[in-house]
């Protein structure tokens, strides 16, 4: 019984690799982009603002990803639409940026 329990604690450990929100996925590699949020304005935006966090082996994660962050960045005050693209590499490294486009 006991070599049965390294084997699974190991598989436990492993299985918390790095991920990311997306839509769908790669086990080897996604790089996904997607929408998250539109709004009614007929403004066409001229500012694009990006904020990431990214996450290492699903054991780090830093970072701020938020729309506010996002605007901030590029001095958006109107926001216009925000999308967000995911990108993993191996379930080793997972990057999150939100995207923000405004006035």
């Amino acid at each position: 019984m006991k070599h049965l329990l390294w084997p699974l604690l190991l598989a436990t450990v492993l299985s918390g690799c790095a991920t990311a929100v997306s839509p769908i996925s790669g086990s080897v590699y996604s790089n996904v982009k997607a929408p998250l949020l539109a709004t009614d304005s007929n403004e066409k935006p001229t500012k694009i603002g990006r904020a990431t966090a990214r996450s290492v082996l699903g054991v780090y994660a830093v970072g701020d990803a938020s729309i506010e962050a996002a605007a901030k960045n590029a001095g958006i005050t109107r926001i216009h639409h925000v999308d967000y693209q995911t990108q993993s590499i191996l379930g080793v490294m997972a990057d999150f940026t939100v995207i923000v486009y405004g006035n």
